[in-house]
């Protein structure tokens, strides 16, 4: 009896999840929708935010989901980028889903190598050799200017039309819409991934990795393999920036990109895709709009945003609110 009641909770359970995620991805196409209808002329923008928070959802599977302290995902994304907008400068191949998926390859062979490094030190090591490896791709990056155009960025990107119909055209509405349909598909297969064994385990790492590796497991290649899959989205990031702007700048491979990332997922909360998406959205919409109204003091608005989220809702935006609507579904059952 016991048995059946606890596979009945489970099921219920997970009906419950499924449910949530369904009413999650029909909001996030309520607002693509809203957004296309409501900024056609800032396309380019919302296009953007999405390629971004690709870099933040691949940023949460290695740091919320498995703990490990970055500063140089970043690397992971411009490697995308440049991996696209090779194929496209160079030989020529301009169809938008295989430079995509080029983007996909060349992201998770840097997260691979990025893998290796860093996970062999823990704690602040583990930042240090981010950042080091974030310098050292950006350098690679700028000296092999054959390929990747230097310090004067990568041109002559182009993309065929997407199915053969539909352009990618100047005010940015196919691209605006690729980018949706491929965040829908990462969102989806990342939500199946985190509720899978696999990254259970990874979770379990995060908690105690010496009672994971008692248990016969090893830590070092369940992190590894989540950096390859953190790399590969991120590459989808990559490849739509490229695909969406036609240019690839070393500014894709910066620190500075980097540190943006970790601060957006900080504000949305670690540790939940939706909330990588929300601290994403927030972020850039609110220094979209606040540098236009004060260009002059935009970072100080965002930084004292950043100071009240962190002490007022430590588990950021999305991952607060989550926490009260729990609490306030417990108490009324």
């Amino acid at each position: 009896m016991a048995l059946i009641m606890d596979k009945e909770t489970a099921a219920a359970s997970t009906r419950r999840a499924f449910g949530r995620d369904a009413i999650a991805i029909a909001t996030i196409l309520v607002l693509a929708a809203v957004g296309y209808l409501l900024f056609p002329d800032n396309l380019a923008l919302l296009t953007r935010l999405i390629a971004i928070a690709l870099l933040v959802l691949s940023l949460d599977l290695v740091t919320g989901y498995c703990g490990v302290a970055t500063l140089g995902h970043a690397a992971l994304f411009g490697a995308g980028a440049y991996a696209a907008g090779i194929v496209s400068a160079h030989y020529g191949i301009n169809d938008p889903m295989i430079m995509t998926v080029a983007g996909i390859i060349g992201g998770a062979i840097a997260g691979l190598i990025c893998g290796v490094v860093i996970l062999r030190a823990q704690g602040l090591p583990q930042l240090v050799l981010s950042i080091a490896l974030i310098y050292l791709f950006h350098e690679f990056a700028n000296k092999a200017s054959n390929w990747t155009g230097g310090s004067d960025g990568l041109s002559g990107i182009s993309a065929d039309p997407l199915f053969g119909l539909f352009e990618f055209d100047l005010y940015g509405h196919t691209a605006y819409i690729y980018a949706v349909a491929l965040l829908l598909i990462v969102l989806i297969l990342l939500r199946f991934l985190v509720r899978s064994p696999f990254g259970m385990l990874c979770r379990g790492i995060k908690e105690d990795p010496l009672r994971i590796r008692a248990m016969g497991a090893s830590p070092k290649t369940a992190l590894i393999k989540m950096y390859v899959i953190s790399g590969a989205v991120a590459g989808v990031g990559g490849a739509l920036n490229a695909i969406s702007t036609q240019v690839v700048g070393l500014d894709s491979l910066s620190f500075t990109q980097s540190a943006e990332a970790l601060v957006m997922l900080v504000l949305g909360g670690t540790g939940s895709l939706f909330g990588a998406l929300a601290g994403t959205m927030i972020f850039m919409l609110f220094e979209d709009y606040v540098s236009a109204a004060n260009p002059f003091h935009w970072l100080t608005v965002v930084g004292l945003l950043l100071i009240l989220v962190v002490l007022f809702a430590p588990k950021g935006i999305y991952g607060t609110a989550a926490a009260y609507l729990a609490r306030s579904r417990e108490d009324r059952s």
